[in-house]
């Protein structure tokens, strides 16, 4: 019997924990997940409405759970680096994640992990933009088949060239 009463106990426990983690996993660092924007939605940066631009869709997640959605990249980094200025309070070290729409499959994408093609001849919404892909060799043909000048990581992404494509 005892052995029973263990068993019944233990799975208890387990549910039990089985359980928060499936409630707390999704509040931990770096386990954000994208949600859609509302067709209420704006750009923080622009003030545009970004439902309306599916296809170029980008947001930060924060902390505090938080969702900024944006007409594009272009924006998106405008925040990253000068949060305050765009939602004030909010600061790099707040953020989560980063998701930006995969240019060939319209997918959502984490943006550390993306490559961003500058310079081609695809416009987003604000003219000029930094197109996201998901994988290099999707960075290379999109370069070749619409005269980009570069393809860059994540990092490699400043203020100031953002700024340049205006």
């Amino acid at each position: 019997m005892l052995s029973r009463k263990m068993t019944k106990s233990a799975l208890r426990g387990s549910v039990l924990l089985l359980g928060l983690s499936a409630l707390l996993l999704p509040l931990m660092p770096g386990q954000a997940q994208p949600v859609r924007p509302s067709a209420k939605d704006k750009c923080p940066v622009c003030g545009m409405f970004v439902a309306e631009y599916p296809d170029f869709l980008a947001e930060i997640v924060f902390k505090d759970g938080f969702h900024a959605y944006f007409d594009g990249p272009k924006d998106m980094f405008r925040l990253y680096f000068e949060p305050e200025k765009h939602l004030p309070g909010k600061r790099l070290s707040d953020i989560v994640a980063v998701y930006v729409t995969d240019y060939y499959s319209l997918e959502t994408i984490d943006a550390y992990q993306a490559h961003f093609v500058v310079g081609s001849d695809v416009r987003g919404p604000m003219g000029n933009e930094l197109i996201p892909v998901k994988t290099e060799s999707a960075a290379q043909t999109f370069l070749k088949d619409h005269k980009g000048k570069s393809a860059l990581r994540f990092k490699q992404v400043t203020l100031e060239l953002v700024n340049g494509l205006d």
